[in-house]
């Protein structure tokens, strides 16, 4: 009887700890793993609650040749009643020994930054992110992917 009971329990405690709270999620990959200073991928994120907190996360993936422990990246924010901003992040990427941070998948690292916290939207509409590199190398060379996260809290 208690084996009967266990099964059904377990799987939903799984499905309850495995949901998302994000509101939006989006990933672009970068050309040729090579990120020119030009490229500049863009995020619209439609906002209907302007009451309630975010997180804002950016999202990166890169290969194990990547060159450096960190990566440099403007995020741009525009939208309603908000000014047209540029913040310069620092994500951090390895440890001081060279371990990298993040998950992996076989040769390839993700790394979630979190870039703005309770965050409030001072309007509802469509607000648009974008993320520039901003090293001093460019083409910068075996970043994967770049992505916005905006989660409800």
């Amino acid at each position: 009887m208690v084996k009967y009971l266990l099964y059904p329990c377990v799987t939903l405690i799984l499905l309850v700890s495995c949901t998302n709270d994000a509101v939006y999620e989006k990933n672009q990959p970068i050309s040729n793993r090579s990120w020119s200073y030009e490229e500049k991928p863009h995020f619209e994120v439609h906002i209907e609650d302007n009451k309630s907190k975010y997180n804002l996360y950016i999202n990166l993936r890169h290969s194990n040749d990547y060159d450096f422990s960190n990566i440099f990246v403007l995020l741009h924010e525009k939208g309603n009643k908000l000014i047209d901003t540029a913040y310069r992040k620092e994500i951090p990427l390895a440890q001081l020994d060279g371990r990298w941070l993040g998950n992996s998948a076989g040769s390839l690292y993700e790394v979630q930054y979190l870039a703005k916290e309770n965050f409030v939207f001072p309007d509802t509409g469509v607000y648009t992110f974008a993320i520039e590199q901003n090293m001093r190398e460019t083409p910068l060379k075996d970043v994967v992917d770049v992505g916005i996260k905006v989660v409800k809290q």
